[in-house]
């Protein structure tokens, strides 16, 4: 069972550590740290800073789900990015050219962004699985891959519209979106964060739940106990790998189906590096990755503020950067300290007990 401090500590520690770096890098760049720090919270209350902050981290949160899911299995998908690129394309594509009732057409537009980032996520876990190619390899060269085939695909001779100097697929018709929340001057939430919820909260029940989910964290622990519990080594990193694809599949869908219709090479990019950041903030956990997608989101988007009060926005940069670093260094920290901890509690019982722990009773041998 994990202690408080192994849960609270590390990313509290993190966020300090950042904070206190951020504040050394505002004072050598002759700015007011607490000034800094002032205006970007302040901002939070500021037009639609609030809701644009929960839109940006719906996109986040799923990018680290995707990521989180490959993590259990000890997989490094980097592929995310290329994934949902490629999902999204098809997805507006297939929806641009449906004429369906309004909840199907939104619910056959997920299913198939779903099955194209699966579809392309099954390239690396099967040259990992019958080649044994690294999937981190693979995955960087098919997300380069992917900004080619899209294009491609949104070239006017092909599925592309031309409106004035911009490029992109045939709106989606209203039938297939998902409707927003609004929030009078404060802006429009996406409705998709409620089906972000319930995505995050299926991969909470697969891991706690399911057997697959015991069998996909016990193949991540070691390969070799679990193929002596019978568990399919290969199967599961094939699994993890289309599951992960299939996550990716969505995450350009909050913008997709609640703000754009339409996709081309402009739109935005990136979501899926963020979400390796997410993930390892979020520690995997559903609720971590919640976390730590809101806290990157508002610091994305009250970066700009900084401008107003002449400090360089990357400040905000350099925070997201050294809370990733200070996250992975603190538990890692925490954990050896929790563990050590443990011993000395089980040693403090033994000895109470009258019996030696068992490297004194061996001599010293474990």
């Amino acid at each position: 069972m994990k202690s408080w401090r192994t849960a609270l500590l590390p990313p509290l520690l993190a966020i300090i550590f950042a904070l206190l770096l951020s504040s050394i890098a505002l004072l050598i760049s002759g700015a007011d740290p607490l000034l800094a720090y002032g205006t970007m919270l302040s901002q939070l209350t500021e037009g639609s800073i609030a809701v644009d902050t929960v839109n940006l981290a719906t996109v986040y949160y799923l990018a680290g789900l995707a990521v989180a899911i490959g993590f259990q299995m000890n997989l490094f998908n980097i592929g995310v990015e290329g994934q949902y690129r490629f999902a999204a394309i098809v997805a507006a594509i297939v929806g641009g050219a449906l004429q369906l009732p309004p909840v199907l057409h939104t619910f056959v537009i997920i299913m198939v962004a779903a099955l194209a980032g699966a579809a392309y996520a099954a390239i690396p876990a099967i040259l990992k699985v019958t080649r044994g190619v690294s999937e981190v390899i693979s995955t960087i060269m098919l997300n380069a891959i992917a900004g080619g085939i899209i294009a491609f695909l949104v070239n006017p001779d092909q599925f592309g519209v031309q409106t004035g100097n911009n490029v992109s697929t045939r709106d989606i018709p209203e039938s297939g979106w998902v409707p927003g929340i609004p929030f009078g001057n404060a802006g429009t939430l996406f409705g998709f964060v409620f089906i972000a919820a319930a995505v995050g909260y299926a991969y909470w029940f697969m891991l706690n739940r399911t057997r697959f989910g015991f069998e996909l964290k016990a193949s991540g622990e070691s390969t070799t106990a679990a193929s002596a519990g019978g568990v399919d080594a290969k199967k599961m990193v094939l699994a993890a790998m289309l599951l992960s694809g299939a996550v990716a599949g969505l995450v350009a869908l909050p913008e997709l189906l609640g703000r754009d219709y339409s996709y081309g090479i402009t739109s935005t990019q990136q979501y899926g590096f963020t979400g390796i950041a997410v993930a390892l903030l979020g520690r995997n956990h559903p609720a971590g990755i919640a976390f730590g997608a809101l806290l990157w989101a508002y610091l994305d988007k009250s970066a700009v503020s900084l401008e107003a009060i002449a400090v360089p926005k990357e400040i905000a940069t350099i925070i997201q950067g050294t809370i990733v670093l200070s996250v992975v260094v603190a538990y890692e920290i925490v954990k050896r300290a929790d563990i050590a901890a443990e011993q000395r509690r089980v040693g403090r019982a033994l000895a109470g007990n009258g019996r030696k722990p068992a490297s004194v009773r061996d001599g010293g041998a474990l």
